[in-house]
């Protein structure tokens, strides 16, 4: 069997992560998978690029312009949609036509637009689409929050400020109706939370809608010595440190803010405990958010290579993830293969990764207070187990091989 993954970028975001560690997953368990992508960050010889042009960012930058254009000349949102008006024809690359399976994962900001989706899905291969967000199944949002039009209909879409170029997000709804409406399509959640929002969708009516967690490389992220990882950056040996990591750490979905409030809290409320505590943090903009920590914050520029990530995780005490929009994140399936315990918010796909009172402690949606006593308690706990609960929910749900046979009846279906 032959699958082509299809992804926006090799590397960079969650959604390249879990295709290409799909990728590899299935390549370990007999299948020829190969990864095409628009932006090819490595010399991976499975992994194929769509090629060099100066209409590629172009086109990125088109539907920025449209977006914000119908947006009445407003910058806010403009990265929260996606319109799909341009794109790059991908039917006539040898690799598509080589695939039993086509496997469509994140293919958004100027990759593939809706006609190239379209030329797809009636290409006569079966299509698989991994739902990392919303987008397949709304009209033009990531993530609806509590908004749940897609249901039967996005239209006046609470995104977009106004109707300067029409009902945007009515238009591309009815456009992707069309599209899935005779498609031989199987949708995926990465999460059972995002499956079961994506069944409720009109556009997935007809269509089979299932479940399968992303999958890691368990034999590279594993439990190391706490000590020697906190060594190798020159951590403080005394200090329980607490990890924070996202790509832009200013993006208001992540939740910065209620975790500075419950480091508040916790500094207010347990000073002896609060004494111990140093904070780690990764990603944009961390130089914006020192001053708001009311904790010794230590700023880790950005990691590439999978192996110092695999120190970094071992050499925290705690994973938090106080995300207010989220599917299945790839940084708490990182920690808890690490051994190492997480705490994050009651939503999206988050509470089935963090057991709660077993791997970690899953708070109250959007209560600092409640997020500090998590932190508190998970600190405070037989730590060795709860790191051994961690990695062994990663053995059982998580690794390679269980993932990729999921898959594989997926295809063979």
């Amino acid at each position: 069997m032959r699958v082509l993954i299809i992804n926006t970028s090799e590397r960079i975001g969650g959604a390249a992560i879990a295709a290409n560690r799909l990728m590899e997953a299935l390549k370990k368990n007999g299948v020829k998978a190969k990864m095409l992508v628009r932006d090819k960050q490595t010399d991976h010889l499975t992994v194929v690029s769509v090629g060099s042009s100066l209409l590629l960012p172009l086109k990125f930058v088109w539907e920025r312009f449209i977006i914000f254009i119908a947006n009445m000349l407003s910058k806010k949102n403009l990265f929260q949609v996606d319109i799909a008006n341009a794109g790059t024809d991908v039917t006539n690359l040898a690799e598509f036509e080589r695939a039993d399976v086509i496997h469509l994962h994140w293919v958004n900001q100027g990759f593939l637009s809706l006609n190239n989706i379209n030329k797809i899905m009636h290409s006569g291969k079966p299509v698989v689409i991994t739902m990392h967000d919303q987008w397949y199944f709304t009209g033009i949002c990531h993530y609806s929050d509590c908004c749940d039009k897609y249901k039967q209909m996005c239209e006046n879409c609470m995104l977009m400020k106004g109707k300067l170029l029409g009902d945007i997000a009515k238009k591309t709804f009815i456009r992707k109706q069309k599209i899935y409406s005779d498609a031989k399509l199987t949708f995926v959640g990465c999460s059972k939370w995002m499956a079961d929002l994506a069944k409720e969708s009109k556009l997935t009516q007809g269509h089979k809608v299932i479940n399968i967690p992303n999958a890691i490389n368990a034999e590279l992220f594993h439990p190391m010595d706490k000590s020697a990882a906190k060594e190798e950056f020159g951590f403080p040996k005394d200090k329980r440190l607490i990890l924070f990591s996202c790509q832009k750490i200013t993006d208001e979905r992540k939740g910065f803010k209620y975790f500075v409030e419950a480091l508040n809290i916790i500094k207010e409320a347990n000073p002896e405990l609060a004494s111990s505590i140093e904070i780690a943090v990764v990603g944009g903009k961390s130089d914006e958010v020192t001053k708001m920590v009311p904790f010794n914050i230590i700023t880790v520029p950005y990691i590439s290579e999978p192996e110092k990530m695999v120190a970094l995780y071992n050499a925290m005490d705690i994973y938090v993830t106080p995300s207010l929009q989220d599917n299945l994140p790839n940084t708490i399936m990182e920690s808890l293969a690490c051994g190492i315990p997480c705490v994050g918010f009651n939503i999206g796909g988050i509470p089935e990764m963090i057991d709660h009172k077993h791997n970690g402690y899953v708070a109250e949606y959007k209560d600092a207070k409640d997020f500090a006593n998590g932190i508190v308690w998970t600190l405070t706990q037989d730590y060795e187990l709860l790191s051994s609960n961690a990695r062994n929910k990663v053995i059982q749900e998580y690794c390679e091989e269980a993932v990729a046979k999921k898959y594989i009846e997926a295809y063979e279906s």
